[in-house]
């Protein structure tokens, strides 16, 4: 027994290496952490345990098509630092079973090349889309099986994506029901499927508004998709008390609000039930809140969890300390950490963090058994769950479940966390041990990923080929670049890079302006000692201002202005001062990526966020990242600058009280008046 437990321990570890080669909570006491997590390792069920493991390392099946003589596009020159270099995986004995797709192309032929290229022309010349470019060609027509695309900002992605799509279900026979595009938003997802509906009945497929419900869909629609034929129908959590809410139908939680009245009663019963139960979580809750320790239990006496706010060094308000559990436990398993795993005594961090972890882990049981008394579950547990039964070659998950998720078209890439990319790992190296044809479509851009806060990373887009390997001699992905900006004249593109110069890891690429400058044009300028609050009428009439410039601007964008700021307050400020018959929009910047205006203004600072131990720690726990997430969140502010800044078609304005942060990068540039 004990030698089948080795075997599966190094087959096991192996495939791990391979996927996670710096996860240090891997590299350490390998086999103690294997027989936590795998627990069927060192049960009765040793010869169950080994057939799993080779199914695990199983070699693909190889992908029907040709081998294409075309060559692959290779990725321009990273920025690295002395971290990188020295954190290189070790070389490894295997050689194709590593990788997932190919090592052929996929199967496409001259006349269907010809074909498309026909049949988009008459599409421009009858109205329905505008006229590829040449690099937005090259995406459209790939034959590699997984591929790269770097898409700057207002390069025309959506309606390249859009004939990608059309070519490969009209030109390459790729049947819709295996094929999956992943969006980031409800909002963004229903744009996708219009445009597809439309643009697909001028080739006359039939694809219909249901065809392309199914066919489109935020990465936790596609998960609850599988968890649906995989997981008996799950209650999600995060619907509680959501009116409307459809099980299949689930929203980015990026994108979500604060805690809604049932899940806040649900996290506090669980909270008070820990308290009441585990001496050691009593102990844990006063440290932290610097409470006298709790007197001894005796009897029957009915002890009573202090509800005292407490704030996460590092985050900007304080909250309950079950909310607080609640949204660093999110981040924690969005960073691909399970929470029933850690090990608190190997993370490096002081013990105020230290004991907030092993608190938490206390209260993450008593929730977890409570959602499963009441029949829920969340969206992470689902991701969780669905990912160790793919990578375990699950017999009952059944391979029609996987079919839709054989070619997939992912936009947005550079705001995926750790755990998407785990769960997409596993989905395709468990259709490729099927047997079937692969493929992935990965657009983003580094530049634009807003959203560490919440787990997820440029870095897994940067070092995508060591996520997603392919088979064969270069294991590369094909790297393409959509680098024409069709959206913003040049000094708005020079500005918005300029910002990002003082970045410390990032993609090396520059932007080509397609729409020229015109007089009265010009990049950002920036209005230094300007308080919002004391001149707020100021701001008005700068805004009623530009909107009678455009109103007088001949071909000027059909959103005249947008108003942007990082926090919701200024916002409200001027909604509740401008004519609301104004053509006028105001959003958070996260909100407003994807939109563009002819004039945007700015208020607001985009400044660092203060140190947050507890997460540099979790950062280093997990063997994802390079940086720490001091780091991370410091480059993340100027790029939340960079998207504000190409959100302005033909003039930009910035309002601040001091330069500081990416106003500070401007000044520098002579940029304040």
């Amino acid at each position: 027994m004990l030698s089948a437990v080795k075997r599966y321990k190094l087959l096991l570890s192996g495939a791990l290496a391979r996927c996670f080669p710096r996860t240090s909570a891997y590299v350490q006491s390998e086999e103690d952490l294997v027989l936590r997590r795998w627990p069927s390792a060192a049960d009765g069920k040793g010869a169950t345990a080994k057939k799993n493991a080779k199914q695990v390392v199983k070699r693909p099946g190889k992908q029907p098509g040709r081998v294409s003589a075309k060559k692959t596009g290779r990725a321009p020159k990273q920025q690295t630092s002395e971290s990188e270099k020295t954190a290189k995986p070790k070389s490894r004995s295997r050689q194709a079973s590593d990788g997932i797709y190919g090592p052929a192309k996929m199967p496409v032929e001259d006349s269907q090349v010809q074909a498309m290229r026909l049949r988009v022309g008459r599409a421009v010349e009858a109205g329905v889309i505008a006229a590829p470019s040449e690099e937005q060609w090259k995406m459209i027509l790939s034959d590699s099986p997984v591929t790269r695309i770097f898409a700057g900002a207002g390069s025309g992605k959506s309606t390249t994506l859009v004939l990608r799509v059309v070519f490969m279900l009209c030109h390459m026979d790729i049947a819709p029901e295996r094929l999956t595009v992943i969006s980031f938003t409800n909002a963004s997802c229903a744009q996708l499927r219009d445009q597809l509906v439309r643009v697909l009945s001028f080739w006359n497929f039939d694809f219909d508004p249901a065809s392309a419900k199914h066919c489109v869909r935020t990465f936790h629609s596609a998960m609850a998709m599988l968890a649906k034929e995989v997981l008996g129908k799950p209650v999600w959590f995060e619907q509680l008390d959501e009116k409307g809410a459809l099980a299949t139908e689930l929203e980015n939680p990026l994108m979500g609000s604060r805690l809604r009245p049932a899940q806040q009663r649900l996290l506090k019963q669980a909270y008070e039930e820990c308290y009441a139960q585990v001496e050691a979580f009593r102990g844990l809750v006063h440290e932290l809140l610097q409470l006298p320790q709790p007197e001894q239990v005796s009897g029957k006496q009915v002890l009573k969890a202090p509800l005292d706010a407490f704030k996460v060094a590092g985050e900007f308000t304080p909250m309950p300390l079950f909310e607080a559990f609640y949204a660093q436990a999110g981040f924690i398993e969005s960073i691909g950490i399970r929470i029933d795993q850690m090990q608190p005594a190997r993370m490096d961090c002081a013990p105020r963090e230290r004991a907030f972890v092993e608190a938490l882990i206390l209260f993450w049981k008593h929730f977890q058994a409570l959602l499963a008394s009441r029949g829920l579950t969340t969206f992470n547990s689902a991701f969780q769950t669905l990912t160790q039964r793919l990578a375990t070659a699950d017999l009952s998950v059944r391979s029609d479940a996987l079919a839709p998720f054989s070619h997939l078209l992912i936009d947005e890439f550079q705001d995926v966390s750790p755990q998407i990319v785990q769960w997409l790992q596993a989905l395709h190296r468990a259709l490729a041990r099927q047997g079937e044809g692969v493929s992935l479509m990965a657009i983003g851009d580094d530049w634009q990923s807003i959203y560490g806060w919440r787990g997820s990373s440029p870095e897994l887009f940067m070092d995508f080929d060591k996520y997603f390997p392919g088979r064969g001699a270069s294991k590369k992905s094909q790297v393409l670049m959509l680098e024409t900006n069709y959206r913003s004249i040049e000094p708005i593109i020079r500005d918005g890079e300029a910002v990002l110069s003082g970045v410390a890891f990032k993609q090396a690429k520059v932007s080509k302006a397609a729409r020229p400058t015109q007089q009265g044009d010009h990049g950002v300028k920036l209005v230094t000692r300007f308080d919002v609050k004391a001149r707020l009428p100021d701001l008005i009439k700068a805004i009623q201002a530009q909107c009678e410039y455009v109103a007088c601007r001949p071909d000027a964008d059909r959103n005249a202005v947008l108003v942007l700021s990082r926090r919701n307050e200024p916002l409200r400020a001027i909604e509740a001062q401008l004519d609301k018959k104004l053509p006028v929009k105001t959003y958070t910047i996260h909100r407003a990526k994807g939109l563009q205006a002819e004039v945007a203004i700015i208020v607001d600072d985009c400044l660092p966020a203060e140190r947050h131990p507890l997460r540099n720690a979790l950062y280093a726990y997990s063997g994802f990242f390079r940086n720490s997430y001091d780091q991370a969140m410091a480059d993340e502010n100027l790029r939340l600058a960079y998207v504000a800044i190409t959100r302005g078609v033909s003039r930009v304005f910035w309002y601040t009280h001091k330069p500081q942060g990416a106003t500070r990068l401007l000044a520098d540039r002579g940029k304040a008046g």
